[in-house]
C-alpha cells in the first residue's frame, strides 16, 4: 500500500463526548462536518439522499413539506441492535470490541468527522473500526459472494481515514439468529481515500462554505423526491410559466417513451386476457378451494387461487364523518400528495 502521497502521522481531534447528548444536540454537531454516513449521498449512489438533500441538511435549510420517515422503523432497529451485532461479532472472532462514546475529526481535513460504532482491539494491540448493521432477510443477498454494499463501503474508508487506522470490519445481522450473520474485512486503501477525501473537500468548500446548492445527482426517483419535499405542495393557481435553457429534444424522447409504454402496456393487456380465459375451467372446478394440483403423468402443476381481502371505509360513509365527527375525521385521515408528470405535443 502506497502511502507516502498523505501524512499518515496524525490522531483524530475530539470534538464532543456524545454520551450524555440529546438527540438535538448530536445532529447539530453532525452539521458541523461530514460524516461517514454522508459520503454516498456526494457520490451519487446513496440508497436514501441526494447530494443536495445533503448540502440543504448541513446549512440548515428545512424541507417544506415535513413528513414521517417512510424507514424510521428500519433505523429504529438497526439502532437498537448495535449491541447485539457486536456482541456477536465479539464471540464469533474473539476479538475485544468496545464504544468510545465520542464524535471525532479528522486534524488534516476538519470538515471530516466521525462517529463511530464500536472500535476493536487486535491481539497485537493495535485498534480497528467495527461498523454494525443489520438488514431485513431478503435483503441478504445484498452481502451475497462476500460483497458489500457500496455506500457501506465508503463510509468505513472515512471512518478509516479520519481515525488513521489501517482495518475495519463490518458485521451485518439479517436473521434472528447467529448464524443469519456476516463479517466483511475492509483493509485501508490510499488512492481511494484520496479520491474520497476530494470529493469531501470540493463538496464542503465549493457548496456548504460558499452557500451553493449543487446540482442534483442520484437516483430520479430520490431526486424527484427532494424537489418536492424541498418544492412545497403544488399550487394550480399559479399561471403558466415559460421554460427556457432545456432541451426539447429530451422531450421528444420521453414522448417517444411514452408510447413504446403504452404499447408494451397494451400487449400486457392482451396477454392478462389470455390467461384469464386459460383460467376458466380450472376456477370453474375449483370452486371455493385456493389450492389445487394437476398431474398429466409428466409435470405435476400446484395452483393457488388465493383470496386478498382488503377493508375500507367507503367515500359516503367518509363524507359524513367529516361532517358530523370532524375531529375524528381529522385525527385519523392525512392527506398526501402525488403529483403526475405528462407531455403533450402541440403545434407551434
Amino acid at each position: 500500500m502506497n502511502t507516502a502521497s498523505l501524512n499518515m502521522n496524525y490522531e483524530p481531534e475530539i470534538i464532543v463526548d456524545t454520551e450524555s447528548l440529546s438527540r438535538e444536540d448530536w445532529l447539530s454537531y453532525r452539521k458541523l462536518g461530514i460524516g461517514g454516513s454522508d459520503v454516498a449521498a456526494i457520490m451519487g449512489i446513496s440508497p436514501f439522499a441526494t447530494i443536495r438533500d445533503l448540502y440543504n441538511d448541513k446549512v440548515g435549510i428545512e424541507p417544506a413539506i415535513m413528513e414521517e420517515e417512510s424507514n424510521w422503523v428500519a433505523k429504529e432497529v438497526g439502532n437498537r441492535l448495535e449491541n447485539l451485532v457486536a456482541e456477536i461479532f465479539s464471540k464469533k472472532t474473539g476479538l475485544t470490541v468496545f464504544p468510545v462514546r465520542k464524535m471525532f475529526r479528522h486534524p488534516l481535513y476538519p470538515f471530516m468527522i466521525s462517529d463511530v460504532d464500536f472500535f476493536i482491539l487486535f491481539p497485537d494491540g493495535s485498534y480497528g473500526i467495527l461498523e454494525c448493521k443489520t438488514c431485513n432477510y431478503n435483503a441478504k443477498v445484498k452481502w451475497e459472494d462476500g460483497a458489500i454494499p457500496d455506500n457501506y463501503v465508503l463510509q468505513v474508508r472515512h471512518y478509516l481515514s479520519v481515525m488513521n487506522m489501517d482495518r475495519a470490519y463490518i458485521a451485518c445481522l439479517y436473521g434472528n439468529n447467529e448464524q443469519e450473520y456476516v463479517i466483511r474485512q475492509i483493509e485501508r486503501d490510499v488512492m481511494e481515500e484520496k479520491e474520497i477525501i476530494a470529493q469531501e473537500e470540493y463538496f464542503w468548500k465549493e457548496y456548504v462554505e460558499k452557500r451553493i446548492a449543487p446540482p442534483f445527482s442520484g437516483k430520479p426517483d430520490l431526486i424527484l423526491a427532494s424537489i418536492r419535499k424541498y418544492g412545497g405542495y403544488a399550487d394550480q393557481m399559479l399561471p403558466e410559466m415559460e421554460i427556457s435553457a432545456l432541451n426539447a429534444v429530451d422531450l421528444e424522447k420521453y414522448l417517444k417513451l411514452s408510447e413504446e409504454k403504452s404499447q408494451l402496456e397494451k400487449r400486457k393487456k392482451e396477454i392478462e386476457a389470455m390467461q384469464r380465459e386459460i383460467s376458466v375451467p380450472f376456477v370453474e372446478q375449483m370452486g371455493a378451494s385456493c389450492k389445487a394440483v394437476l398431474s398429466d403423468g409428466i409435470s405435476r402443476y400446484k395452483i393457488t387461487y388465493n383470496p386478498t381481502r382488503r377493508t375500507q371505509v367507503g367515500k359516503e360513509a367518509m363524507e359524513k364523518l367529516k361532517i358530523q365527527h370532524p375531529d375524528i375525521y381529522e385525527e385519523y385521515t392525512k392527506t398526501t400528495e402525488s403529483r403526475t408528470f405528462r407531455v403533450k405535443k402541440e403545434a407551434a
